[in-house]
């Protein structure tokens, strides 16, 4: 057999095919030993199913630190002998029931398996035994080379070992599962822990011992293994040794803004240099000056030590349960500059001695974005520990053309706002919609805006102020009325249940400004005058602004965008508080013209809580708009001036033309729309509350209206639209005998002549009627089909052509009431009789406001 097995894998296969023999079954031995080896004994620990309380289940989990080290030996051993298929070293020791394979090639081939027995010898076939227990590996190979050379001519040897000797040693103490093992001869401390199944929680790493005949021979510390890579204490065990795990002895838990945060066992004579580097140093964020020491004291007590961890001076000496962690330092930035608003990168920026407000901001096209505004820019400056800012005015555009008025130079900590000259977001996007940007101009206006967003928070928590939203959400009514508040004053002073505020430009001065404003507003007391001042009137943006230093009426100005086309130049007008006791105040008028201009020797310097009052030119007016519509030579949208009436109005558009009704015109207001929006909308609830109250009241009477009429009708006055109509008398305003005064909006609509007469409300059938003289109201009520159940017989009324509602007279026995004749283009009305709403009476002023709308709204649409 050993002839067989010496034969190439070839011949081995041809000759067993030979004698009808499977080669696989002479060598499964083999193979299956290999498998063996090749199983693991070791397996990972099984956790075991804690009870947790319904507290505990739903209690956040923290990030608990744990022992160092112990996780690498954690396992549960599943056999008490571990195989060893590695390299066996030169210097490993032979010894008794080592198994030896000598390969002899030469003038004979052959391969022989022998054994070291028990009185330590090695016997090879045909050759005399020797002894070899207590050998080194290389020290037999080269005995045996030399014995074979020289007993055995022309044949040489090649000598490995095989299957090794095992051996038993015990490990003790806080091992996972202390005992007796049966390992292999390589085995060392540490293969001897991992076939323990590690060091339980409360062993040692620190100070393993190696036990030999009741001798300790080595001390083996982990801790060199695991945090140096140093295994020179790692021995190789012998048969018999005890490996020994004594309780730990003291701890120090390092937390914090460490690389290696965890529970360290040290010795008696380790002090905080070494702690430190067993937890890998400290992180770069880490505030070693003031680290935070937690122990407990002699007294029984908690007591916090504040100890510093520089490498220069570390006198802090650990003690046994110490808990040490590391804080992080402070994030504000020292040495830098900011830049926020409408720049191209904003940020922090690197601030040195010298440094002046071009050397950040170098150009305006590289810079600053498209909206940026020039003319107005502001420096926010530190002026004490405790915070407090103060505010310089700048030109960017002279800063970067190096004025050294504007070109102030920067201090460190400094905060450069850079504004956009648009106040509201649709205005701006409409601006920069006009330039025909590229798309990749605008994908980075749009990128840099996120950016903006992210960076403005360090100028947020800069100035102590929170950081606002997009667009602030107020409470709205069902129609809230869409108020565009610019002027900061009104904004806090608004009734913010009626008002829906506008989204702001992302850059606006409504935007950077508010947690500036809400800082001066902090630090201002009775020894520090509040540094804001306001301006009104007509400038672009008016509101409350910083007070920057030795600002003076052309710096306010400048500030609020300029001054609009209206503003009057000859004189303006600053409101002073003298006196803070009395609360006195001063106006002082002066030269709008040379403040701005400054010709005068002293310029006009504000001070705090100045308000600046910007007066409109006398007269002036916007373009004021005046419909005419319908018969008139001339009929279109005509501006007017200030003052100008209907009459003049007509005059312009050439009169009437020959189809023309005057008596039948509609004239328009638009502060009358809004009135009555608001009427319609007070009756509406009115009714609701109404109707609320009588559905619980027991006594309904059988001819109420049903449920559906009536949610039909406070649908039918919820989508009436108001019109705005104003009743007028146009022919006798056009006789001289009355005036009227137009304003901006005013429409006049003159129907053509009409020949009919129209029945609404409460009849059979409405419809409209030829006119006929002498024809009386009841007579086309009855060419209407007459008048329904619930009709309010007793009040019906006339809507007259022009607007005016007449009620009839009733006739006399001997006369017919003159007041009964109806005139071209009149309206009956048969309003509902309230009974049939459990008497809701204010269904009466309801449906008299919804038909005389409705009457207005068809004249109108027929014109």
């Amino acid at each position: 057999m050993e002839q067989f097995k010496s034969l190439p894998k070839a011949q081995q296969k041809a000759l067993a095919q030979q004698m009808g023999i499977d080669v696989s079954d002479l060598t499964n031995t083999e193979s299956s030993s290999e498998q063996t080896e090749l199983e693991p004994t070791i397996f990972p620990r099984e956790e075991k199913e804690e009870l947790l309380s319904e507290e505990e289940k739903y209690k956040p989990v923290e990030d608990e630190i744990k022992p160092f080290g112990y996780e690498l030996f954690a396992g549960d051993p599943t056999s008490f002998m571990p195989s060893e298929i590695s390299a066996v070293p030169e210097t490993y020791t032979v010894g008794r029931g080592d198994e030896f394979q000598i390969n002899l090639y030469g003038k004979e081939n052959l391969t022989h398996t022998v054994i070291v027995d028990r009185e330590g010898r090695l016997s090879i076939p045909d050759l005399t035994p020797v002894f070899v227990a207590g050998l080194s590996f290389a020290e037999v190979k080269e005995l045996v080379k030399n014995k074979i050379s020289q007993e055995v001519i022309g044949v040489k040897a090649f000598i490995s070992l095989g299957q090794l000797r095992s051996m038993r040693i015990m490990v003790l103490g806080e091992a996972f599962k202390p005992g007796s093992y049966t390992v292999s001869s390589l085995t060392t401390v540490s293969h001897a822990l991992f076939v323990s199944g590690g060091i339980s929680d409360i062993g040692s790493l620190r100070n393993i011992q190696v036990k030999r005949a009741g001798k300790v021979v080595q001390n083996f510390d982990l801790y060199d293994l695991l945090i140096k890579g140093d295994s020179s204490g790692d021995i190789m065990l012998k048969p018999g040794d005890v490996v020994f795990i004594p309780p730990v002895s003291k701890r120090v838990s390092v937390q914090g803004l460490v690389k290696r945060p965890a529970i360290f066992e040290l010795k008696d004579n380790e002090q905080a240099a070494q702690l430190m580097k067993m937890a890998g140093g400290l992180l770069p964020s880490a505030y070693a000056k003031n680290a935070i020491v937690e122990r407990f004291s002699s007294k029984s007590l908690k007591e916090i030590l504040s100890v510093d961890l520089t490498l220069d001076n570390l006198t802090y000496k650990p003690k046994d349960g110490d808990v040490v962690t590391l804080k992080p330092m402070s994030e504000q930035i020292s040495n830098s500059v900011a830049l926020v608003g409408a720049v191209t990168r904003p940020g922090q920026y690197q601030w040195y001695q010298g440094q002046k407000v071009s050397d950040v901001i170098k150009s305006v096209k590289g810079d600053l974005l498209i909206q940026a505004d020039l003319d107005y820019a502001l420096v926010v400056r530190e002026q004490n520990i405790q915070g407090n800012v103060k505010v310089l005015q700048i030109n960017i555009a002279n800063a970067i053309a190096n004025k050294t008025s504007d070109n102030v130079l920067l201090q460190k900590n400094d905060r450069i706002l850079v504004f956009s000259r648009y106040q509201l977001k649709v205005n701006e996007k409409v601006a920069l919609n006009n330039l025909a940007l590229t798309e990749t101009q605008a994908f980075e206006l749009e990128k840099t805006e996120l950016w903006h967003q992210f960076e403005n928070k360090q100028f947020y928590d800069f100035v102590g102020a929170k950081q606002l939203g997009a667009t602030e959400a107020v409470e709205a009514t069902e129609k809230p009325e869409e108020i565009e508040v610019t002027d900061l004053n009104k904004l806090q002073l608004s009734n913010r249940k009626n008002l829906k505020l506008v989204d702001f430009s992302a850059f606006s001065r409504e935007k950077l400004l508010k947690p500036l404003i809400l800082q001066l507003k902090k630090q201002s007391g009775v020894n520090e005058k509040i540094k804001l001042v306001e301006v009104a009137g007509h400038v672009k943006f008016p509101g409350i602004y910083p007070l920057s230093e030795d600002a003076s009426v052309k710096e306010l100005v400048i500030a609020a965008g300029g001054l609009l086309e209206s503003a009057y130049l000859a004189k303006a007008e600053v409101t002073r508080v003298l006196n803070n006791d009395t609360a006195s105040v001063a106006h002082i008028g002066f030269d709008l013209k040379d403040a701005i201009a400054e010709n005068t020797s002293v310029k006009f310097a504000l001070k705090s809580r100045d308000s600046l009052n910007i007066f409109a030119v006398p007269n002036w007016q916007e373009n004021i708009k005046v419909e005419l519509k319908g018969e008139v030579k001339f009929p279109g949208t005509y501006t007017i001036m200030r003052g100008e009436t209907l009459v003049s109005l007509l005059e312009r558009a050439g009169g009437f033309s020959d189809l023309a009704a005057p008596n039948a015109a509609i004239f328009t207001r638009e502060s009358v729309r809004i009135k009555e929006e608001k009427q319609l909308a007070k009756l509406a609830d009115e009714l609701r509350k109404d109707i609320a109250t009588k559905s619980f009241q027991s006594s309904v009477g059988s001819n109420s209206l049903s449920y559906a009429d009536t949610n039909n009708l406070l649908k039918d006055i919820g989508s009436v639209e108001a019109v705005g109509r104003l009743v007028i008398d146009l022919p006798e305003i056009v006789n001289g005998h009355r005036n009227l005064t137009l304003q901006n909006g005013d429409a006049l609509y003159i129907p053509a002549q009409r020949a009919s007469i129209s029945v609404i409300g409460e009849v059979n059938l409405a419809t409209s009627h030829l006119f006929t003289a002498n024809t009386t109201i009841d007579e086309y009520i009855a060419q209407s089909g007459g008048l329904k159940g619930r009709a309010a017989e007793s009040r019906i009324y006339v809507i007259k052509a022009n607007g005016a509602v007449k009620m009839p007279k009733p006739a006399s026995w001997f006369s017919v009431s003159q007041d009964n004749f109806l005139e071209p283009g009149d309206t009956i009305v048969i309003p509902l009789d309230s009974d049939h709403m459990n008497n809701l009476t204010l269904w009466s002023t309801v449906t008299q406001i919804v038909y005389q709308l409705g009457v207005a709204v068809a004249a109108i649409s027929s014109i």
